[in-house]
């Protein structure tokens, strides 16, 4: 792998300093902003991989000349690395019903590990094509072992399922993110429960995905629900930033 990164960059750029992508023989990982500035570079990296060069460095001026008007200047630093490193945070998804399965396709495209984890093998098996799964009796032991900064998302099939694991991911304030579907009335309820076991229910992000429409359908609660997580994500700082356009 080669990894492009942004040391410089004046003016109107697509990315900032310090923004990073991999580049292999046929993939890409990441971007420093798209457009014929990322074209260029990948052009670059790939003929590094095939003359076995070990560095190189680019300075680009984002004008006419090269088809992008940013106007402003990017300098690159091309390395070659070993595999890119696998720091993305997991995302533990609880619950493999519909929204459960959506959420964790839509998770795909984003910087993130996503784990689809139910205790029923049939819906699991629905789950689509790539999405890493785990069947397990005990969902709340996936919860014990994550790793610091991990997110945890709740959607089974039984409500008192829902608030084991909520009040199990509420024990860890190292975790970035705990979420639960549900409603006003589920949070009323749960908040409840949770103070009855000496645990504060502020943390919980209860219903998930909310504020944004009505619309119920759970492509589109998998999609707000991405948006929320990968949000609270970022700000965080637990994963590196990726730009919103190219």
């Amino acid at each position: 792998m080669i990894r492009v990164r942004v040391i410089s960059a004046l003016g109107s750029t697509p990315r900032d300093a310090g923004a990073e992508m991999f580049v292999g023989p046929d993939r890409v990982e990441g971007t420093i902003g798209g457009g014929q500035l990322e074209y260029m570079a990948i052009d670059r990296a790939r003929q590094m991989l095939a003359g076995g060069e070990a560095e190189a460095r680019m300075d680009i001026p984002l004008g006419p000349e090269i088809g992008q008007c940013c106007g402003g200047r990017v300098v690159l630093q091309l390395d070659r690395q070993g595999p890119t490193p696998e720091d993305h945070p997991d995302v533990l998804v609880f619950g493999a019903g519909h929204v459960g399965r959506a959420l964790a396709l839509a998770l795909q495209a984003l910087p993130v590990k996503a784990t689809l984890i139910d205790s029923r093998p049939e819906e699991l098996a629905q789950a689509a094509p790539g999405v890493e799964t785990i069947l397990t009796p005990l969902p709340e032991s996936r919860i014990r072992a994550a790793g610091p900064g991990s997110a945890v998302v709740i959607l089974t099939h039984d409500h008192a399922l829902d608030f084991l694991l909520a009040a199990e991911a509420l024990t860890r304030p190292d975790l970035s993110y705990v979420g639960m579907i549900g409603s006003a009335t589920k949070r009323a309820q749960f908040t409840r429960f949770a103070r009855a076991r000496g645990i504060d229910p502020a943390p919980l992000v209860c219903p998930i995905g909310a504020g944004f429409t009505h619309d119920k359908r759970p492509a589109v609660i998998a999609a707000f629900t991405a948006a929320e997580l990968i949000a609270r994500l970022t700000a965080a700082s637990s994963l590196k930033k990726y730009p919103c356009n190219s």
